[in-house]
């Protein structure tokens, strides 16, 4: 028989806010047994049933779940009103990029009040010229849930510009162009695509990248400007499902280059771009294990690479006309504290990117070797990036920059007469006061010795205490690097006492392409170990303590989420699971779903048993267990591509069965978008603001 919520009595906890109370039944998905069998090892999913969108039973069971959680949610709904008022008012509604100029043009994006959509700009020559639009968003979007556009390309001749258009959420595109002489949407349309797009120098072939039925990127095509799309040329196809391909110019706009990579083999294909018709030739073929990307200037190829055991990269240079890496000189050589990540290039200056002790830096080289220095960052724990430089012929270097407590600004630096230009600081409204926060950056010893950086924000009145609460985000997957950034949603949980803190655990690249490695395929339980020893780290050094710590992570973020409740299930007062990847084995086992077997790198091919059992002993699906569960709120979209609903849907459906606590488990599905949500810039404030609505619900802040 189903339960029935008090909502007041049986979570554990008395509200003196909360009196509402729902008779609202807990959801409970019918089960189904289904036996899953390979490596002489069997496995029942009881709940396999869920991977079928086109089952009214499916769609009625979200539906239920959904009715469930807002009934729960119910009370919180004016703090979430109130949540979002506050995050919205932040924001300057009539805002605009800083503007870029490239090929004649300067560009432009305008956002107006009261709209949720971007509009497109374009000045010739001058910023005092009268503007071009080139889209209103809001208007394309009108009597959609969903609308993304994408992969805007404009022509060499500067006459019409490629667009990519996603009305579902699913990452798939459609391109079209616009003639901006007149205005008007061409007949020509390509469906299928990633969005992006390549014009070559002659402004009427495009080359655009194709995704198969699994939504990988795997084939280059060739489109003549006035033909149509059944007309269209292949010139390249990936054949190993592991690679995915893109195409893309170089930024001298000489070369049209295609790329074709996995997680750990890079290959690339070139012809000049006033060659279209040419047959793309190889770089350097691909050798297992060996990445490289690669930048034109002058004569030369520049490339960044792990060649000859370099694992934090360095670059190297090689003709134009010999690019095979028997002729690769070492320009940057390796260095074994110092992660290059990319490099731009301009006529005179290399800006190489670099990461050592987990920060960036931006190392400033003049080809003739007269200057060699760093920009210099003062905060203990910040982000800098370079940003839009498309233009050779210029001293500017454009960067970004942000840390915790200060809002992000774009800088422009002339590198020759060493001075900076504020361009733009991220403008923060109502009561801000960026000396009332406090951030810093801690270390934790991991149980194998490593030591995990911490970056720490809160009020500077907030105390450190064990009644102070704490939300712990983290990421630590694909040598991605989670940033410490600045956000001005996060001010609502700091000016409501909460302190939030990023681990920069292993399976990330904050410290080396070795943090990546030793958080990957058969080391991927060091990245929950530091999770996990980062939040008790807190708890003993009086941050806060267990009933008042909060975990939040998304997509490879909500797997280390589902990962660590199975393993330390009390350690965290409540969890939040942003579109988990939950069902590891059985994903990765699933050829067909989306990215998959490009992922074979970053997880292990668990068609091969040493990784089977190794994924096995982690996925969180298959780990549930008969025991207590934090607080949890799990969030996915029907239409994610990346993630597919069925994992969170799935994974709810059996902690149900399982869990004995009274604790809250709540699963929100959107069924209008993907994996990242809504796509208006309002709309998605509301996601935020539920989330948490949750997380102070617990809290028992409601007002």
């Amino acid at each position: 028989m189903r339960k029935k919520l008090l909502l007041a009595t049986t979570i554990g906890f008395t509200y003196a806010t909360l009196n509402a109370q729902t008779t609202m039944q807990v959801p409970r998905a019918k089960k189904i047994d289904k036996k899953l069998t390979i490596h002489n090892d069997t496995r029942i999913d009881s709940y396999f049933w869920l991977n079928d969108r086109e089952n009214k039973e499916v769609i009625a069971y979200l539906e239920e779940e959904n009715k469930y959680t807002k009934a729960i949610m119910q009370p919180t709904e004016a703090l979430q009103k109130q949540l979002f008022t506050e995050m919205r008012a932040r924001i300057k509604e009539d805002d605009s990029s800083v503007p870029y100029k490239l090929n004649g043009y300067w560009y432009e994006t305008k956002f107006e009040k009261n709209k949720e959509y971007p509009l497109f700009y374009r000045y010739k020559e001058s910023l005092k010229t009268q503007p071009e639009l080139l889209f209103d968003v809001n208007e394309m979007a009108k009597n959609h849930a969903y609308y993304q556009l994408g992969g805007l390309n404009v022509s060499p001749n500067n006459k019409l510009v490629a667009f990519g258009v996603d009305q579902v959420s699913r990452r798939i595109y459609t391109i079209q162009i616009k003639d901006l002489s007149t205005g008007k949407i061409l007949s020509d349309k390509i469906e299928n695509t990633t969005a992006s797009s390549v014009w070559a120098a002659d402004n009427k072939t495009l080359f655009y990248t194709r995704k198969d039925k699994s939504l990988r990127a795997y084939q280059i095509w060739k489109h003549v400007l006035g033909t149509s799309s059944k007309e269209d040329i292949l010139v390249y196809e990936e054949k190993d499902d592991t690679f995915s391909t893109y195409v893309y110019k170089s930024k001298s706009r000489e070369y049209i280059i295609i790329g074709s990579s996995s997680t750990m083999t890079d290959e690339y294909r070139y012809i000049k771009a006033d060659e279209p018709n040419a047959e793309f030739r190889v770089f350097q073929p691909r050798e297992r294990g060996l990445e490289y990307s690669i930048e034109h200037f002058g004569n030369n190829f520049y490339v960044q690479t792990n060649k000859d055991g370099a694992q934090n990269f360095k670059i190297m240079k090689t003709p134009t006309q010999s690019t095979t890496q028997d002729n690769w000189v070492e320009f940057i050589p390796h260095r074994e504290d110092i992660l290059v990540e990319g490099f731009e290039i301009f006529r005179d200056y290399l800006v190489i990117q670099e990461r050592k002790n987990g920060l960036l830096n931006l190392n400033i080289r003049s080809w003739d070797g007269a200057n060699n220095y760093y920009l210099p960052f003062d905060e203990t724990t910040y982000t800098a990036s370079t940003s839009v430089n498309p233009d050779f012929d210029t001293n500017i270097l454009r960067y970004n920059y942000t840390s915790l407590t200060t809002p992000s600004s774009v800088i422009d630096y002339d590198m020759k007469n060493k001075t900076f230009e504020v361009k733009k600081e991220q403008k923060v409204l109502g009561n801000f006061d960026k000396s009332n926060y406090v951030s810093e950056r801690i270390w934790t010893k991991a149980r194998d010795g490593k030591m995990v950086p911490v970056s720490i924000v809160r009020r500077k009145d907030t105390p450190l205490s064990a009644q102070t609460p704490l939300l712990l985000y983290a990421y630590g997957s694909y040598g991605y690097s989670m940033e410490p950034y600045f956000s001005t949603t996060r001010l609502s949980l700091l000016d409501r006492g909460f302190i939030f803190a990023i681990a920069h655990i292993r399976g990330g690249e904050e410290m080396g392409r070795s943090w990546y490695e030793d958080g990957k395929l058969l080391n991927k339980k060091n990245t929950f170990y530091d999770f996990i020893d980062v939040a008790k780290d807190l708890v003993a050094k009086n941050y806060t303590s267990t009933q008042h710590l909060y975990a939040m992570g998304g997509s490879a973020g909500g797997l280390l989420m589902g990962a660590v409740i199975n393993l330390e299930p009390n350690l965290f007062h409540g969890v939040i699971a942003q579109v988990p990847f939950v069902d590891v084995v059985t994903t990765m086992l699933d050829d067909t779903i989306p990215l998959t077997t490009g992922e074979y790198d970053e997880w292990g091919n668990p068609n091969d048993e040493i990784y089977y059992q190794y994924i096995k002993s982690y996925s969180p699906y298959d780990n549930i267990e008969k025991k207590s569960y934090p607080h949890l709120l799990v969030t996915t979209g029907l239409h994610d591509s990346q993630v597919q609903y069925w994992e969170p849907a799935k994974w709810v459906a059996k902690l149900r069965e399982y869990k004995t606590d009274n604790n809250l488990l709540l699963l929100d599905t959107n069924m209008d978008t993907g994996h990242g949500g809504a796509s208006g810039r309002f709309e998605s404030l509301k996601e935020v603001a539920f989330e948490y609505a949750f997380l102070l619900m617990l809290e028992n802040k409601l007002k």
